[in-house]
């Protein structure tokens, strides 16, 4: 029988910003102990009328997605606040999710810690990914479910013939991925909504996933 292990609780941080910060982001967050990550280009969708749970008003956004130890992303959540407000309105928002495990690189090593969350899970991140061209039907159901916004993210490989996967599914340069922050009271009527007018549970119309927040600053009701 194999010892028990201590299961590594690591966390994924996403930080949503105006275009051009994103660079400035990922020097932050070295500082705190982050190896690296990862970019995206995205965009907002919600109307100057609805500044709500991402609090975006222009159209051009960066995601930066990192990966920590809860310690770490603890820390790192703090420094990135304090250097870009993300607790005044319109200067973006940043969360952290749960991650149970890593795989597949050697160039970001993370040191386990000890500390385990306990926190209320208050809002969760609902993943979308559909077709390209069918992002805007998202956020307009996931809007009739009791969504504020969202971010639509272009899904691509950077090599010609390169496709990625998630969960078995190709994300080719015709798919879109929209990111929704939602209170978690809502989450379920937000996908069902989703689900509903997209058809997703029919083969090939889209894959919904839903994590918990853990940690955030930048959410205004």
């Amino acid at each position: 029988m194999l010892p028990n292990k201590k299961t590594p609780h690591f966390e994924i941080i996403y930080v949503i910003v105006k275009f051009g910060l994103g660079s400035k982001i990922l020097k932050e967050a070295k500082k705190c102990g982050v190896k690296g990550g990862t970019l995206f280009i995205g965009k907002g969708t919600i109307s100057n009328k609805l500044l709500n749970l991402l609090s975006i008003t222009d159209m051009r956004k960066e995601i930066v997605m990192m990966i920590s130890n809860r310690k770490t992303g603890k820390k790192t959540l703090e420094h990135l606040n304090k250097v870009f407000r993300f607790d005044k309105p319109n200067h973006g928002i940043i969360f952290t999710t749960s991650l149970t495990s890593l795989m597949g690189t050697r160039s970001c090593q993370i040191d386990d810690d000890d500390e385990r969350g306990d926190e209320e899970i208050m809002y969760q991140n609902i993943m979308v990914v559909v077709d390209k061209g069918r992002a805007e039907d998202v956020i307009e159901a996931a809007q009739k479910g009791g969504s504020k916004g969202g971010t639509i993210i272009n899904a691509r490989g950077s090599g010609v013939h390169e496709t990625s996967k998630l969960f078995s599914m190709n994300i080719e340069p015709e798919k879109e991925v929209v990111m929704i922050l939602s209170d978690e009271n809502y989450t379920d009527a937000i996908c069902e909504k989703i689900s509903e007018d997209l058809k997703i549970n029919e083969p090939g119309n889209g894959i919904i996933f839903v994590q918990d927040v853990n940690r955030t600053y930048g959410i205004y009701e």
